[in-house]
This record gives C-alpha cells, structure tokens and sequence, in this order.
C-alpha cells in the first residue's frame, strides 16, 4: 500500500426528510446564496423544503448552472455573492451544480488577478473560500462528499479540474426520496459515472491493498445489481438509497487512499464535453472500453481480478477472460441507456485530430497512473472508440 494522507470533514444527512435539518446545519445568522439549475426544484418539492428549513434567513438565489458548468456563469453568481454580502453558500442540485458553488467559494474570496487562475493551477492556489453546503438531488459525481470540481469556460473550449481541502463541503442532505422523478437519462449517467469513478481508482495495477480493493468491488457490484432496478422501480426507496450512498462512496476519498490513480479516460472525456457537448456519462462509456483494452497488457492484474471478483469469469485463459469483463461492462452501460461508441453520438475520425490538439492544448500529454498515456495512446484509444 502506498503512503496516503486521508481528510474529508463533510458531514453527512442522509434519508427521507433530512432537508429539515438545514435548519440546523446553517448558522442562523447566515447570508444564504442558494445556488441551483435550471428549475427542477421547483417541481419535485426540493425548492419548497429547502426554503421552509431555512426559515427566516436571509437567502438570496442564483439559478441557471448549466450540467457541465461554465466560468462565465459561475462568474456571475461570484458577483451576487459581492453584491449582497453573502457568507455562506448552499448548492441544491447535482454534482454540477455543487462543483459550480465550489468554484464560486474558491473564487468570491480568491487574491489573484482572474479567478481562472484557479482553474489553470488546479485549485493549488486557493488559500480560502466561502463556507457552503449541498442538498443532493442527483446521485453521480460524489461531489457532495469531495473536495474537487470540473469547470468549463466555454469561450476557449476548456473544461479544467481543480481541488483544495478549502472546498469540502460543510454538510450534504441525501434525501433518496428526492431522486424519484429524476429522467432515466440522468438516473443511467449517474450510475455510469459512479461506475466509471471507481474504475479509475480500482482498476490500474496491485499494490497490496486488499480493503480498498474490496471496499472498490462491493460499490461496482452494488450499482450492478441496484442500477436496471431503479428503472424499472423508480420509486424504490431501498434502491434510490444504496444507489446514492454507492455514488458518494465512489468519490470521497476512501477507496483512493494508499492505491495508485488513472483518470485517464476522465481527461479525454473532458475533451469530447467540451468540444461536442457529450453528456459527461456518455463520453466515459464511450473511452473507458476503449480505454481498457487498449492498455490491458499495462493493467493486466488487475483485468484478472476484475474479471473474477465483479463478473465472476474464472474458467477460459486469460485474455479471454479480460475481454469478457470488459465487454460485459460495456454491455452493462448500454443497459443503463447509455451508448458506448463515438458513432452513437454522430462522431468519427475526423473528430479525432481536434480532440487530440486539445488534450495537447491543455497538457494532457502524460496520462494515467504510470504517466506513459500518450497523445498517441489516447489517438489508439479513440480510434478504437469509434
């Protein structure tokens, strides 16, 4: 196991009702920006409890992040936090809305020239940010629980991660209740995406681990078993809740601890966000295959493991086996709603080159958990893709 240093300080409200505790997670003497989407909360109740909690507290609100979403949006709701004074942040949505409202506590605070600086140092210059919280509604990115969040500035085609233990959130509501009526498209996403997070913490190369392991294979069995169920039940309490606890425990740190890391087809998928507009699921369906096979040799022990411990292939030699659990999990995106080749999305290898100057653009030249993916490894892989 490799040397870690393990810190997550969100505190954690989880189950039917657990909004009304808002009213004690917020100080009472709190300036409130509530920060969400495009409106969703006003139909599912969300918006109504939320408001009914925070009682007699000052709450300005700021609506309209987008699913991946943008600096120049983001910017402006950095200008209502001036404006009106606010000191504390509360995001009411998924794991967009929430990276927005970690960018916008990052930035309203931020000593720098251009909060985008932010972005282009990964978040290694924030020094302190806004105090905030999250009320869940879309189980995905375990951005509830993390301390990281993925912006786009739409005006360069950028999509940049950053991170910083400034921006954990204080406390997250998880109300399985409230991730019924949610589309199928983004109940499927946020099972690939928990999927997909777990991949890139689990599935590089053995180091000894065996409880991060097994925490990593008991979360992709769970979204297995629990991801068709909640479209054919969706208003399955039991599902709904493991399917969110899974989706948090994806990315709060634990299963990453003392393990190496890829996030690898995280990066070319930020390209293809960027560049064509992909749902953030759909273009992680689309690489990871790809991904996997294209360097199977480099992950080839942990391929087995895979392929034993999750789909339970045991008999046939082994690299009949590695293509089996890849295909099975590729298999099991589609059953999700989510499609898995470029082509499903009106793309082909003309696309390529400009994702490729992309990932070129933005340093992406050494990827994954050994650094040796490539411009060239990720031109394989996407071609492989198609």
């Amino acid at each position: 196991m490799l040397n870690f240093d393990f810190y997550n300080p969100t505190h954690i409200a989880f189950g039917e009702g657990k909004i009304a505790d808002l009213n004690t997670l917020v100080p009472h003497n709190a300036r409130v920006l509530m920060l969400y989407g495009g409106g969703s909360i006003h139909k599912n109740g969300v918006y109504d409890e939320v408001k009914l909690a925070l009682g007699s507290r000052l709450v300005a609100e700021f609506s309209g992040i987008e699913p991946n979403p943008t600096y120049e949006t983001l910017m402006k709701a950095v200008a209502e936090v001036k404006a009106h004074q606010i000191d504390f942040l509360l995001a009411v949505g998924g794991g967009s809305v929430i990276d927005g409202t970690k960018f916008v506590a990052a930035a309203a605070v931020f000593e720098g020239d251009d909060p985008w600086e932010i972005l282009e140092k990964r978040g290694n210059n924030v020094n302190s940010a806004l105090p905030f919280g999250s009320v869940l509604t879309l189980p995905a990115t375990g951005s509830e629980m993390n301390s990281g969040a993925v912006i786009t500035r739409t005006s360069i085609h950028a999509k940049l991660a950053f991170g910083s233990r400034h921006c954990f959130p204080q406390f997250s509501v998880l109300d399985p209740v409230k991730t019924y009526t949610l589309p199928v498209r983004q109940v499927g996403n946020g099972v690939v995406d928990a999927f997909v997070h777990v991949m890139e913490q689990y599935l590089t190369y053995p180091v000894n681990a065996p409880v991060q392991d097994r925490f990593a294979e008991g979360i992709l069995l769970t979204l297995i078993e629990e991801g068709p169920k909640a479209l054919e039940t969706p208003e399955n309490y039991e599902v709904r809740a493991n399917l969110m606890w899974a989706a948090t425990m994806a990315l709060n740190g634990v299963i990453s601890t003392g393990v190496p890391q890829d996030w690898a087809t995280h990066m070319i998928g930020h390209e293809l966000t960027a560049l064509h507009g992909l749902d953030h699921a759909q273009t992680l369906a689309i690489i990871l295959p790809a991904m996997l096979r294209v360097r199977k040799e480099a992950k080839r022990e942990k391929l087995l493991q895979f392929a034993d411990r999750v789909w339970g292939l045991r008999d046939g030699d082994e690299a009949s086996r590695i293509e089996s659990a890849i295909s099975r999990m590729q298999a099991f995106f589609e059953t999700m709603g989510v499609k898995t080749r470029l082509q499903d999305y009106g793309l082909g290898a003309e696309h390529i080159p400009a994702l490729i100057a992309s990932l070129e653009a933005h340093r992406m030249t050494k990827l994954g958990e050994r650094r040796d993916v490539t411009p060239d490894i990720s031109r394989q892989v996407l071609e492989l893709a198609i």
